[in-house]
């Protein structure tokens, strides 16, 4: 099954074409790795116009614990992982990885496992998978050191994400750049047998 890594920058297009690239299948497991901010009006926007997005027939699971879900060769339905950047928020927020004291006692090689099974997982996964996440290396160097840690994690996670993925795709204002594999809608035009005639 086809692994396929979407990476843009903020308000890309990068979550649209990943729900493109799963369009034609009526069962999709969507996980979203944000979940739900409380007083954040905004967020539950976004959140809302996320769903919205989605055809009625796909699934939404909120969780963190991606391993056992890519695992799951019980369900067929392709996964749909919205987003890198918001699971690694929150796998730094339970490892307490925000602060420079726990990053340097133990925090940072937690973070650095967890990213390492992901990665794993996603190169053994039996099941159809599109994981977006966020491009860090075109922007600003983060003006605080856990801003910097951070990025420099994300940007990591997503060299070892890519490395196990069959696609890898780069999305700016819209538009997808194949930067790995060739652009898997494409990839399954060219070997879908031709029609035949006469």
């Amino acid at each position: 099954m086809a692994r396929t890594l979407i990476l843009g920058g903020a308000r890309s297009g990068k979550s649209t074409r990943a729900e493109q690239l799963l369009a034609a299948h009526r069962d999709v497991l969507y996980v979203a790795t944000g979940g739900t901010r409380e007083d954040d009006a905004d967020w539950a926007r976004r959140v809302e116009l996320h769903r919205e997005r989605r055809p009625t027939g796909w699934r939404t699971a909120e969780t963190l614990d991606l391993v056992p879900v890519l695992a799951d060769a019980a369900d067929p339905a392709p996964v749909l992982v919205d987003c890198l950047g918001l699971w690694l928020t929150g796998t730094m927020d339970r490892a307490g990885a925000w602060d420079e004291d726990a990053w340097h006692r133990g925090a940072e090689a937690a973070v650095a496992r967890q990213c390492a099974d992901l990665a794993e997982a996603v190169r053994l996964t039996p099941r159809q998978l599109v994981l977006v996440s966020n491009e860090v290396g075109l922007g600003v160097v983060p003006g605080t050191p856990a801003g910097r840690r951070f990025r420099d994690t994300l940007g990591r996670l997503n060299m070892a994400v890519a490395e196990a993925a069959d696609h890898v795709l780069l999305v700016v204002a819209g538009q997808a750049l194949a930067i790995k594999g060739g652009a898997p809608a494409e990839r399954e035009r060219q070997e879908r047998p031709a029609p035949r005639t006469g």
